[in-house]
């Protein structure tokens, strides 16, 4: 969720994210992974953005990540393989603090190949970046600031002074999702409207997530009866429409509970 929020918020004010990490105003649009390669590639919290002169890769990070080296390299490749002309500019962005020694890796190495990387780790960055423009308000909460809950109520002031209406909502939105990071729900929910938040695109993103997830959730279940009533698994699969190995997973599961 806390990932998938910044995504969102780095997409419709791409903008405040291009002066923030390249020093200018650029408006990038949104760049499908899938135009990449046609392998799968990892997406879940990742956003890349482009213009006619550049592409910025972001991975924002909630939990360290030992593989990141290496998929930072990789995506490099592929951008580059696509975009030979353009220039490239990668950033993992840690949202929650911690002390391990991944959040410090910046670069891939392996036999003569070395691949660089910026890392940002927001409880280090002086809140005061993060109140110049609205798509960045919702990190200030996570940077180095020594009152959390004052900086929250700086953020929630910005907020009101915003005169569209669904900027307001979802900078609201975004800004009460990653406040749950550091803040009680009690302290975030005095400051952010909830009627407001509701309007926002990340709100109903979230709640198509869970929607979809919720439904995914009764579609296995109805799998798994069918399987306890010995139904065989290629029929289970086409009765669900899930595959055959997911079917199959779900038969294991059932085994090692049942142990």
């Amino acid at each position: 969720m806390f990932d998938n929020t910044c995504k969102l918020i780095a997409e419709l004010y791409s903008p405040d994210f291009a002066t923030w990490l390249l020093g200018k105003p650029i408006t990038l649009t949104k760049l499908s992974p899938t135009e990449l390669s046609i392998e799968p590639i990892r997406a879940d919290a990742l956003i890349m953005l482009q213009s006619d002169e550049v592409v910025l890769h972001i991975e924002f990070q909630t939990e360290p990540d030992e593989n990141m080296p290496f998929r930072m390299a990789d995506y490099y490749l592929r951008i580059y393989r696509r975009f030979p002309n353009k220039q490239i500019y990668q950033f993992v962005i840690y949202l929650d603090k911690t002390t391990s020694e991944k959040v410090y890796q910046l670069t891939f190495t392996t036999g003569k190949m070395r691949h660089e990387f910026d890392v940002i780790r927001l409880w280090e960055q002086p809140p005061e970046i993060f109140l110049l423009t609205p798509g960045l308000l919702p990190f200030a909460v996570l940077s180095a600031t020594e009152n959390k809950a004052s900086t929250l109520q700086l953020v929630a002031a910005a907020v009101d002074k915003i005169s569209e209406r669904r900027t307001q909502s979802n900078i609201s939105a975004a800004a009460a999702i990653l406040a749950g990071l550091v803040l009680d729900q009690e302290v975030i929910g005095r400051l952010f409207r909830k009627d407001i938040m509701r309007e926002s695109v990340i709100y109903q993103s979230i709640l198509s997530e869970g929607k979809e997830e919720g439904i995914e959730l009764g579609v296995r279940r109805v799998a798994v009866n069918l399987l306890k009533e010995n139904m065989p698994v290629e029929m289970v699969a086409k009765v669900t429409g899930l595959t055959i190995e997911q079917v199959q997973s779900l038969v294991m599961t059932d085994v090692e509970q049942s142990e």
